[in-house]
């Protein structure tokens, strides 16, 4: 798909911006678990706090198309920190999407400039996939709600400012949810201690605690009971992102190991002219060729506001999530000892890009979305 002026101007933008900030220090974040606030608030100078955020409130009012082609070039320097910012942008975008004109002159701005960083709270300890069992409650009390519960797995959580939370204001299943924005300093929010995680290092993650806090009313995002379709609906922004994260990731392990084999001698001549090898590089390169061209589509479906663009979001995010990860682990692979290294970054790429056949919803999951679509254009 043919990219603007306007778009090759900001993806080059971010690419540099990736390289001189991300990639250098990637490694040492992981390796010190560093939440790089600093560098995240630069990122908001260059507009990446709200991409497909309306201009009036301080966002860059790109499109999903532009915002895949930037999160890929962001996750070539560290998927870890590209994924948090997809979720800072998910939050951001909600609020801008869903919020009263008060809302979003309140809450949008700040975060589109990444002078405020967001968390998103929807999964809990016992409702990962089944959403819409979750039990965090919003007692409703004069002038607002009263939240009770606990969220799991929250990506920088307890360094943040913002918290989007999906809270059950009634017992009627999914149409009982409510999501109410949460800053970090009401009274009863705590955090629990930062995970210890395979990947995804650079960034912490918690639970979040809530007991007894008070939101106002002013701060219920969106009508009472309409909480789970605006965390649907931000899912869909959500899973291409992170599929986009994974295709970065495994760009920068092809070239890598590209890298790595023309200078590796074995045999008497260099690993690249062995034919097998070549061959696994070949299917590598086809199969990220493949993984941007659904990804893109999908992109372009959600723009366009396809019926069909929740079935290709998630078959883009099983797609390509699978397949990157089998290119970082392949490339890995062909580094040989050297690959198992920490300073030479392979191992940090597969670590990062597991999860992402995990969360926005897992892989299963998106089979599921996929099958059940099919099943009704069938009927």
């Amino acid at each position: 798909m043919q990219e603007s002026e306007e778009t090759r101007a900001v993806v080059l933008a971010v690419r540099k911006f990736a390289e001189s900030e991300l990639a250098p220090n990637a490694i040492a974040w992981d390796r010190e678990k560093h939440f790089p606030v600093d560098v995240l608030r630069r990122a908001g100078e260059l507009g990446l706090g709200g991409i497909w955020v309306a201009e009036d409130v301080g966002g860059s009012g790109l499109t999903r198309l532009d915002g895949v082609r930037i999160f890929e070039e962001l996750a070539k320097g560290d998927p870890s920190i590209a994924a948090y910012i997809s979720i800072h942008n998910m939050v951001t975008s909600m609020i801008d999407r869903y919020g009263s004109p008060e809302q979003r002159e309140r809450w949008v701005p700040a975060l589109a400039s990444m002078e405020a960083l967001a968390s998103y709270c929807l999964t809990e300890p016992d409702a990962g996939s089944d959403a819409a069992a979750l039990r965090t409650s919003a007692r409703k009390v004069e002038g607002g709600y009263v939240l009770d519960g606990v969220k799991q797995f929250i990506s920088g959580a307890g360094s943040t400012d913002v918290y989007l939370v999906m809270a059950r204001t009634s017992d009627d299943g999914a149409r009982g949810v409510s999501s109410f924005i949460v800053p970090r300093d009401s009274e009863g929010l705590s955090f629990g201690a930062n995970e210890d995680k395979m990947g995804w290092n650079a960034q912490p993650t918690r639970q979040v605690i809530l007991e007894g806090v008070f939101v106002p009313d002013d701060q219920r995002l969106g009508e009472e009971g309409r909480g789970f379709s605006i965390a649907m609906g931000g899912l869909d922004g959500g899973r291409i992102n992170i599929a986009a994260c994974s295709l970065g990731g495994a760009q920068f392990a092809l070239a890598t190991v590209l890298s790595h084999l023309r200078t590796r001698t074995a045999f008497g001549s260099p690993l690249i002219e062995q034919p097998t090898l070549q061959f696994r590089l070949a299917d590598m390169d086809t199969n990220l060729h493949a993984a941007r061209y659904l990804l893109h589509n999908a992109a372009a479906a959600l723009d366009a506001g396809a019926p069909e663009a929740t079935k290709l979001c998630a078959m883009a995010k099983r797609f390509v999530t699978d397949s990157c990860f089998d290119v970082a682990n392949d490339a890995l692979q062909l580094h040989g000892g050297y690959g198992y290294l920490r300073e030479y970054g392979m191992e940090k790429v597969v670590r990062d890009l597991r999860v992402h056949q995990i969360l926005e919803g897992t892989n299963e999951i998106m089979r599921l979305v996929v099958g059940r679509a099919l099943v009704k254009e069938v009927a």
